[in-house]
């Protein structure tokens, strides 16, 4: 688990030293503010989900790929250029969770349209463990126990998923994307927990 661990964190190094970081000096010279390219993720994450419920998955995947850059974007904006606050954190972490749930519930919407039990049963789940993840750091730290444990966070939540839509057609590849995700989801939850449990028992 260590070693998946920092093998995600050198990843996530290398695509900010390649990627990040000089899309981040070009957007710097614009005088666009962190919380702009915020609010731009999350409405971009909400027409991927309009995309899904109305059967565009392949769409849907694109732009849900294209909302993930603006999340690798705005804190690194933020830091980049010494404008980092307490606010712009909050809603980043509250609009992020805006994103997490417009493209799957654009699924449901879809799953019902279109019906599938599995396809509804397994977007919904998704949406209980992934809010889980966040939730239960958020109120771990609101308890000053600082909580980035576990396998399964929102960047691979996102990439998973747009890799699903994306390749969609192939039946059944989006519904194991689903899958995966509620079941690392609620495996990180647990991970989660168990850390602040420990954290807290004495």
């Amino acid at each position: 688990m260590a070693n998946d661990k920092s093998s995600l964190q050198t990843a996530r190094r290398a695509l900010g030293k390649y990627v990040t970081t000089p899309l981040v000096k070009l957007i710097s010279l614009t005088h666009v503010s962190p919380n702009t390219l915020t609010w731009m993720g999350t409405l971009v994450a909400c027409g991927a989900g309009v995309l899904a419920a109305t059967g565009h998955l392949f769409a849907a995947g694109w732009v849900m790929a294209f909302s993930g850059l603006f999340d690798l974007l705005d804190g690194a904006l933020a830091r980049y250029i010494n404008k980092t606050t307490r606010f712009g954190g909050i809603l980043d972490s509250t609009l992020d969770r805006v994103s997490d749930v417009a493209v799957l519930a654009g699924l449901i919407v879809f799953y019902t349209l279109n019906p599938s039990i599995t396809g509804a049963v397994l977007s919904v789940v998704t949406i209980v463990g992934s809010q889980l993840v966040s939730y239960i750091r958020a109120r771990a730290e609101a308890a000053n126990i600082p909580c980035e444990v576990g396998i399964f966070t929102r960047p691979e939540r996102v990439v998973i998923l747009s890799l699903g839509l994306l390749l969609s057609h192939f039946y059944p590849v989006l519904f194991i994307a689903l899958g995966l995700i509620a079941a690392l989801s609620w495996i990180t939850a647990g991970q989660r927990l168990f850390f602040v449990w420990q954290k807290t028992k004495n």
